[in-house]
């Protein structure tokens, strides 16, 4: 390792905020450390919805070459953005403490929610499509793009009604409309609000550097929904959310699979001890599969490639 730790990053205002959270914290421990902006395809290619482009890791594998290059010692990622396989070679190193988790509305004014009437509203993510169709089929969802900033620009610059976006990435930046509306029905993307380490395997002193960063219930809860995503996938992305929290020894699970169209949803809720925990996700994935999940898997996996 070289005496400065290197930080890999995209380079978005919030990428930037998250990388900066972690050079601070290295830098509070005593590390030296310097920003490595790196452009990922997810953000020069802006004009195709994600879900057409067919890719996973859209916004990590230049990250994940930089790495393996040696270019940088650690890359610092959205972990919701993370394939729940990391390229070999490569290993998670920290899951830093979980931000809020939620997504919400920005909207131009929330009477349409409650009357019968056509509203559209913009979203990149299939797994919000499809949920917000589930709730609200007489709506129309169209596809956002862009990083955050720009994509309130489209929302002020469209007809739509509103915009979905993560709570937590509109809080780091502070550029959350006070009237925004908490969608606390929308069950979030796995490892939603979690900032990840992500560094080379058998890198010894930068996993000794970054280890005191890592927050162990977060890590438990995002290893958990990530581990229901990648048993539900098998091999392809879907709309999937997925949420785990620890309150007082109890580990308490939600997941959903929904249709592209949002007019199928299989969801579960369930609690166990959290010293019996190994793998729940896995079974409740499992669960949900047994449940017409697989059915449902294969409708999707037959359509065309997907990337929530």
């Amino acid at each position: 390792m070289n005496s400065v730790i290197r930080i890999g990053t995209r380079d978005s205002e919030l990428a930037l905020w998250q990388a900066t959270t972690v050079q601070e914290q290295l830098e509070a421990l005593g590390h030296t450390v310097t920003l490595v902006p790196i452009k990922s395809m997810g953000d020069k290619v802006l004009d195709t919805p994600l879900y057409e482009l067919g890719v996973t890791g859209i916004f990590t594998k230049a990250l994940d070459l930089a790495l393996l290059n040696g270019q940088i010692d650690i890359a610092v990622h959205s972990m919701k953005d993370v394939p729940t396989q990391l390229p070999k070679g490569l290993r998670q190193g920290a899951v830093l403490k979980r931000a809020n988790f939620r997504d919400l509305l920005v909207h131009k004014g929330s009477a349409f929610l409650g009357a019968d009437r056509p509203a559209t509203i913009a979203t990149g993510s299939l797994r919000r499509k499809a949920q917000w169709l589930h709730r609200y089929p007489g709506h129309q969802v169209v596809d956002l793009r862009g990083n955050v900033n720009s994509r309130m620009v489209k929302l002020i610059e469209n007809p739509w009604q509103g915009a979905i976006f993560a709570q937590a990435g509109l809080e780091r930046i502070k550029l959350l409309p006070p009237d925004a509306i908490v969608l606390d029905w929308m069950v979030p993307a796995p490892a939603q609000g979690a900032i990840v380490v992500v560094g080379r395997q058998g890198d010894a002193k930068v996993e000794a550097a970054v280890a005191p960063l890592h927050d162990p219930d977060s890590g438990i809860c995002t290893a958990l929904e990530r581990e229901f995503l990648r048993t539900l996938e098998g091999g392809c992305s879907a709309p999937i959310g997925a949420l785990a929290q620890i309150d007082q020894g109890i580990l308490y699970f939600e997941g959903v699979l929904i249709s592209l169209d949002g007019k199928q949803k299989i969801e579960i809720k369930k609690e166990i001890a959290l010293d019996m925990a190994q793998g729940f996700g896995a079974r409740c994935a499992q669960e949900v599969l047994e449940r017409g999940g697989d059915t449902l898997m294969k409708q999707i996996r037959d359509g065309d490639p997907i990337v929530d």
